[in-house]
């Protein structure tokens, strides 16, 4: 009885988000202004959280104080990136893996949300987009980060990556870390179905990037509060960094 109600209840999880994005991607077609698309893909996050049993509680409000500035999430389902758009103010421009321009719709959605798309086996592409990114941010633009840029079934926080710290640094922009709960229960790596749970967000006081000598302190301090408040082990190597520049 149990795996029929998960089965229920992940099929209707899958048709409420159907019924959600389709309706928003023809919106996002024809609304003008990446600032009104924003706020449009956000009331539409928090209502797919909402109808699915699952609403955000923590506001945005939390985050609006230290904006501009540079949010780094932990990364643990195929929920995240809805989950932080719901729980952000409507602003962020967010690092998307290239992969996700084969998706017809989300492609379509994200390119519409003025998204950065990243090749991450691209030395070069990386360097360019990580130039677009500071740009950006020195306009007073907010930054959106997973830099674990992948997410597993295993409970942990994985090495972090540095471009979401380059940035803040070379931006001057305090980073504000973001952890989610309860998102790799509810729809982890390679499962098929969402399963029903409550979702949590909590946001942590930002860190100045001014006093730290360099990306890579920032990212450990960062580190240490995100792992605090997570309750997971570190997965990381000392020193805590993926061997990569710029996450996706």
């Amino acid at each position: 009885m149990r795996r029929i109600l998960h089965a229920a209840y992940g099929i209707y999880a899958w048709l409420a988000l159907l019924a959600i994005v389709l309706p928003l991607a023809v919106l996002l077609l024809v609304v003008p202004g990446v600032k009104r698309r924003r706020e449009l893909a956000r009331r539409a996050a928090r209502l797919f959280l909402f109808v699915i049993g699952s609403p955000i509680r923590t506001s945005a409000s939390a985050v609006a104080p230290h904006y501009p500035c540079v949010v780094v999430a932990n990364h643990s389902s195929y929920l995240d990136g809805i989950i932080l758009t719901a729980a952000l103010p409507a602003g962020f421009t967010y690092l998307i893996k290239h992969e996700m321009t084969a998706v017809p719709i989300a492609s379509l959605v994200l390119r519409r949300l003025g998204s950065a798309f990243v090749r991450r086996g691209d030395t070069g592409h990386r360097t360019r987009v990580a130039r677009e990114l500071v740009g950006l941010a020195v306009n007073g633009d907010a930054l959106a980060f997973f830099p674990e840029g992948t997410f597993d079934r295993s409970p942990g926080l994985k090495p972090f990556q540095l471009g979401a710290f380059s940035s803040a640094m070379r931006a001057t922009l305090p980073v504000l870390p973001v952890v989610i709960h309860g998102a790799r229960r509810k729809l982890p790596s390679k499962a098929l179905l969402p399963a029903p749970g409550p979702i949590g967000v909590t946001v942590l006081p930002p860190l100045d990037p001014r006093r730290y000598a360099n990306a890579r302190e920032l990212m450990q301090a960062v580190r240490a509060v995100m792992l605090r408040e997570l309750g997971e082990p570190d997965l990381s190597p000392a020193g805590g960094s993926a061997p990569i520049e710029l996450e996706a």
